[in-house]
């Protein structure tokens, strides 16, 4: 996987949890975490702070819940 898979992935999805993105690229949290943390060193991704609800379904324990947005740039006029 590379970072450009990773900032494909997220622009469409606009958000999404650490869990379900190492799942769709088959790969540990840990590893993913490194790969995303470059992209907040660029200010492309944010990290949401811990306990944000991923989608409101309630199924998951909010403080397992790691979340991830991609920042669009704003448009220069």
């Amino acid at each position: 996987m590379i970072l450009s898979e990773i900032r494909d992935y997220l622009q469409t999805h606009k958000r999404a949890a650490l869990k379900d993105m190492a799942n769709r690229f088959h790969t540990e949290p840990d590893a993913l975490r490194g790969m995303l943390n470059k992209w907040i060193a660029k200010g492309r991704v944010e990290k949401l702070p811990q306990g944000t609800p991923c989608s409101g379904c309630t199924q998951c324990d909010p403080g397992d819940i790691e979340i991830y947005v991609w920042k669009e740039t704003p448009r220069v006029q």
